[in-house]
């Protein structure tokens, strides 16, 4: 996909806006890979790239997971107060979990976007991914992955990180989400613009 990181988002820029909206009026793009990869920087450089004459908003998962284990549960919440309402032509409108108060929280506005970056582990699970304009995945090495979620969190969640990471390996082996992909971007790949 070109030289470096930044041609790769002018690339995934241009695929997207040729595309047609496929989530009502919407142009949905996927961000997915396992934790600790890059795919918040490359989500926040492509909404930042698509919001010149459009809005383009980004929607976390980690503001949807029920904690560290709210991996699988995360699509139905996801598909109700997000996806659905956006798709029908309305504003969506989430609860936010609290990592630090462990539970749900404040609920975020969504107005309808020209385009809607939806970015976290799980983001492009099948039932999502089938409404896509662009599937990225990003990737990175393990140690570097739990390296930069020890550096965030701290490390006395080690113990939480590594049981995340072995229920990704397990979501992305049953969702084959690497494999479905449009694209695959390096998350250890320097961000220069």
């Amino acid at each position: 996909m070109g030289d470096g990181v930044t041609s790769v988002v002018a690339e995934l820029v241009a695929r997207v806006e040729r595309a047609a909206p496929t989530l009502g009026a919407v142009r949905l793009v996927c961000v997915d890979g396992p934790a600790g990869s890059g795919k918040t920087t490359l989500a926040a450089r492509l909404a930042d790239r698509l919001g010149g004459s459009r809005t383009a908003t980004v929607v976390h998962l980690d503001d949807l997971y029920e904690g560290w284990a709210g991996l699988e549960a995360v699509g139905p919440r996801l598909e109700a107060q997000v996806l659905a309402p956006l798709e029908a032509g309305r504003p969506a409108r989430f609860q936010r979990y609290d990592w630090s108060r462990g539970r749900f929280d404040d609920w975020v506005e969504v107005p309808v976007p020209d385009v809607l970056v939806l970015e976290g582990c799980g983001s492009a699970r099948r039932a999502v991914a089938a409404r896509a304009v662009l599937v990225a995945f990003v990737e990175a090495p393990r140690d570097v992955r739990l390296r930069r979620g020890l550096e965030r969190d701290g490390e006395s969640m080690r113990d939480e990180w590594l049981r995340w990471m072995r229920l990704e390996d397990e979501h992305f082996a049953r969702e084959s989400t690497r494999a479905r992909a449009d694209v695959v971007v390096d998350g250890t790949a320097p961000w220069t613009d």
